[in-house]
């Protein structure tokens, strides 16, 4: 039997054989699916789906990139390239979710409409396969606002992390054991997460955010956001990158400001995946509240 460290953590065998009967329960999953279409763009929690699916299920796994104004231009790529690396069975459909009035109003909804124009094109890929449609959700995004989630699920959609208990860290854990690149990649939400609540989303929009943040990877850095306010452009890095971003200040500003801005400002809160659904949660707690006397 493998031991643990004396202050606790696992060793390296017991992390290995932790990832190993992970492994198992994923590839159970799909061993008792039957034919799947994997909702694939690229990020960590899907490419662990659609590598899974692919090793269990070969050309029974159908994984599917959705291309619109919302995926950014470099994670289309990354698709594409992902699916020659691994030989997956991939081909990609165009949404329509920015035809969609109640998506473009970015209520507390959208990812409701967004995933609903996703199913959609899914569906009838499925029937055609008598395939379930599965994707990259895994426990840590059922404590957040995802209402995308719901919309993929009343229409039969599967999440098999979630069934085989995969968190955020098992998921990267797992894939690091199985030599993926993507064990490590940063969060890539959608172009549409970059916009606070209640400013619509344009194409034109997305588009300075997509060049925004590609430039800023340009000049090396891997986790960002680039949060739109009008003219003023918030760039979130991660707490250790604000010295190096504070040093290269000029080609950051020249950067963002190349694509539309006119201000360019340093979150000193540092990168937070998902930070703008702390808006909704401070607008709930003030309608509950009750009134003063």
């Amino acid at each position: 039997m493998a031991s643990s460290h004396a202050d606790g953590g696992l060793s390296v065998q017991d992390a290995s054989a932790s990832a190993e009967a992970s492994i198992s329960l994923l590839r159970g999953f799909f061993e008792h699916s039957g034919p799947v279409v994997v909702a694939f763009s690229g990020g960590v929690d899907s490419a662990l789906v659609a590598w899974a699916a692919n090793d269990v299920l070969g050309d029974d796994a159908l994984c599917v990139t959705a291309v619109s104004a919302s995926l950014a231009s470099d994670e289309a790529g990354d698709c594409a390239a992902l699916a020659a690396e691994w030989g997956l069975a991939w081909q990609t459909v165009e949404t329509d979710e920015m035809a969609r009035a109640a998506y473009r109003v970015n209520d507390a909804d959208r990812c409701f409409h967004c995933k609903s124009a996703l199913m959609d094109q899914l569906e009838p890929l499925a029937t055609e396969r008598d395939a379930v449609v599965v994707l990259g959700v895994n426990l840590d995004d059922l404590g957040d606002h995802r209402p995308g989630q719901h919309a993929a699920q009343k229409r039969g959609a599967r999440f098999p992390l979630v069934e085989s208990g995969f968190a955020k860290v098992d998921v990267r854990r797992v894939s690091a054991e199985l030599g993926l690149r993507t064990w490590d990649k940063p969060a890539a939400a959608c172009l549409a997460s970059r916009v606070p609540y209640g400013t619509q989303v344009t194409v034109p929009l997305l588009a300075r955010l997509d060049r925004a943040e590609a430039g800023l990877r340009r000049l090396g850095f891997r986790q960002l956001r680039v949060r739109d306010y009008g003219d003023t452009a918030r760039i979130e890095l991660p707490l250790d990158d604000l010295a190096e971003a504070i040093r290269r200040r000029e080609a950051l500003v020249e950067t963002v400001r190349a694509v539309g801005y006119r201000y360019v400002t340093l979150d000193l809160e540092g990168f937070r995946s998902g930070n703008l659904n702390g808006a909704l949660a401070s607008d709930i707690s003030a309608a509950s509240a009750p009134e003063a006397d």
